[in-house]
C-alpha cells in the first residue's frame, strides 16, 4: 500500500484517529493516538526506552541510553487496519523502529521476527504458521445494571461448568463470540474454529495459517480486541498462563511449515514422505528450544503451567498425533505436513514466540541436526526436559550462542535485562502463602 492509497483508505473509512502501535517486549502496544489530519504517513518519535519497560511499568536503562533518547517510528502501511471497538472511527498502524541515523532498532520484537524471516528468505524458504490461542473469560469485572440485565443465567454458567469441547457453552456466549468474529473480520484477522477447552470459562481460538509477520500482527490485535470486547460485555479476559492451581494452563500453540519458491511444502517429498528438512527442523527444535524457553515462558507464572503435564508438555519429544509431547505432528496430507510447538503459554509476546520457534527450526535445517525417534505412546513419564523456573531460563538465553546468532546480540542482552529486572521486582514481594501459611508454623 502506497501513502496515497493509505490516505485514500483513511478518508473512505472516515477515520478520525490513527493509533501508532509499537509492540514492546511483553507484546503490549506502545505509541501515540493522533488526529488523522496529523498522520499523513509521517514519521514520529518515541522513546527507545519502551523496549526497556517491564511489565510493572519500571525501566531497564542500558548505559548507552542514559540520556533516554528517542527513536524514529515509521508506519508499515501494509499493516494498517481499522479498530472496530473504539468510540470514534480509529485506525491502527504497526510502526517500524529506526535510530536517528536510519538504522533498524534490532531490539524491537517485530524487527526480531522480520530478521528471522529474512534468514529463511535468503535461502528461498518461506515459513508458514498458524497459532492457536487459549484464554479464560470471567465475570470478575463489576457489572452495570444494564450489563447484568443483558446477561442471562445461562450466559453466566460458562465460568463454573467444566465442559471440554462442549458446544452449549459456546452458544451461551454466542452474542459475544459473534461480536468477536465480526470485529476480527473487520481487522482482516481470519479466525478458524472456536472451542471450549478443559477449564471452566477457558476457550481456544484458531487462526488461519499464513505469513508469520501477518499472523503475529493478527494475534497482537486479537488479544487487544478480546480484552476490549470482554469489558464491553461485562467480563474479563486473561491470557495468564496459569490462572489457578486447580485450573488447566493456557497455551499458545504454533503450527509451522516451510515452503519453497514454487509453493511446495519442503517437509514432504514428491512421494509424500517426510524429508530430511522435516527431521532436521525437528532436530533444531529439540536441540535449542530449552535455551529459548524464556521466549515461550516469559514470567514466573509461566513456570507454574509447566509444573503439570496435564496442562502442558514437560519434554521436547515429538510424535504423530500425540498431545503428550511438546512437538506434535498432526496426522495430515503430505502437502499440509507441519509441526505444532505446544510449549508456549498464552502469556507470550507473539512476535518473539514465532521468531523463537522458527529460529530453532532454521538452525536445525542449516546445521543438519538429527532428531530423536518419534514417541508412539505417552511421553508423560519422560524426564522433565525444561528449566524449572524463570531465572534458569534467563541464564540459558543469556549464554546461548544460537539465540545471539539468530535473534541478535543487542536483543538478547536487552530482553534478558528486562526479564531480570521483573524477576527481582517480584522476588521482593512476599506472597500471601508465606504470610498466611508459612508464618504460622515458623
Amino acid at each position: 500500500m502506497t501513502e496515497s492509497d493509505a490516505l485514500a483508505w483513511l478518508a473512505e473509512q472516515r477515520i478520525a484517529w490513527v493509533e501508532t502501535a509499537v509492540p514492546d517486549m511483553a507484546g503490549i502496544s506502545r505509541g501515540k493516538l493522533l488526529p488523522v489530519s496529523q498522520f499523513e504517513g509521517k514519521r514520529f518519535k518515541l522513546p527507545i526506552a519502551v523496549f526497556g519497560q517491564t511489565i510493572h511499568g519500571t525501566y531497564y536503562m542500558p548505559r548507552d541510553n542514559i540520556t533516554d533518547r528517542d527513536m524514529v517510528i515509521a508506519p508499515d502501511l501494509h499493516a494498517m487496519r481499522r479498530i472496530p471497538w473504539t468510540f470514534e472511527p480509529t485506525a491502527s498502524v504497526m510502526m517500524d523502529c529506526y535510530t536517528m541515523d536510519g538504522q533498524s532498532v534490532d531490539v524491537a520484537p517485530r524487527a526480531v521476527l522480520k530478521n528471522v524471516i529474512g534468514e529463511f528468505e535468503s535461502r528461498g524458504w518461506h515459513p508458514i504458521v498458524a497459532p492457536e490461542v487459549e484464554f479464560y473469560l470471567s465475570t470478575e469485572c463489576r457489572e452495570s445494571r444494564s450489563q447484568a440485565a443483558f446477561r442471562g443465567q445461562a450466559d453466566r454458567d460458562f465460568e463454573r461448568v467444566v465442559d471440554p469441547y462442549g458446544t452449549d457453552r459456546l452458544h451461551d456466549l454466542d452474542g459475544f463470540f459473534m461480536r468477536l468474529t465480526e470485529c476480527c473480520r473487520a481487522q482482516d484477522i481470519p479466525l478458524g474454529a472456536v472451542s471450549q477447552e478443559l477449564g471452566a470459562g477457558q476457550f481456544e481460538v484458531n487462526f488461519v495459517h499464513g505469513a508469520p509477520l501477518k499472523l503475529a500482527d493478527d494475534v497482537f490485535h486479537f488479544k487487544r480486541t478480546l480484552k476490549a470486547l470482554a469489558k464491553e460485555h461485562g467480563m474479563r479476559a486473561t491470557f495468564l498462563a496459569k490462572l489457578g492451581s486447580e485450573k488447566p494452563g493456557s497455551s499458545l500453540h504454533v503450527h509451522q511449515s516451510v515452503y519453497d519458491e514454487q509453493g511446495n511444502n519442503i517437509f514432504s517429498d514428491s512421494e509424500g514422505a517426510p524429508t530430511d528438512a522435516f527431521h532436521d527442523y525437528l532436530g533444531g527444535l529439540q536441540k535449542h528450544m530449552a535455551d529459548f524457553l524464556l521466549l515461550f515462558a516469559p514470567y514466573p507464572n509461566s513456570y507454574r503451567r509447566l509444573l503439570s503435564h496435564w496442562s502442558s508438555p514437560t519434554n521436547l519429544e515429538w510424535g504423530v498425533d500425540n498431545r503428550t509431547v511438546a512437538l506434535r505432528v498432526p496426522d495430515s496430507e503430505p502437502a499440509a505436513r507441519r509441526i505444532e510447538n505446544r510449549l508456549a503459554g498464552s502469556d507470550v509476546n507473539p512476535y518473539l514466540t514465532i521468531a523463537g520457534t522458527l529460529a530453532c527450526g532454521f538452525l536445525g535445517m542449516t546445521e543438519k541436526t538429527e532428531c530423536r525417534p518419534p514417541v508412539p505412546d505417552s511421553a508423560w513419564d519422560f524426564p522433565f526436559a525444561l528449566h524449572r523456573h524463570l531465572y534458569e531460563a534467563l541464564e540459558a538465553l543469556r549464554q546461548s550462542r544460537a539465540a545471539r546468532k539468530m535473534l541478535g546480540q543487542a536483543f538478547v542482552d536487552q530482553y534478558v535485562a528486562v526479564k531480570e529486572r521483573e524477576w527481582h521486582e517480584l522476588a521482593q514481594r512476599v506472597p500471601p502463602w508465606e504470610l498466611n501459611e508459612l508464618s504460622v508454623v515458623i
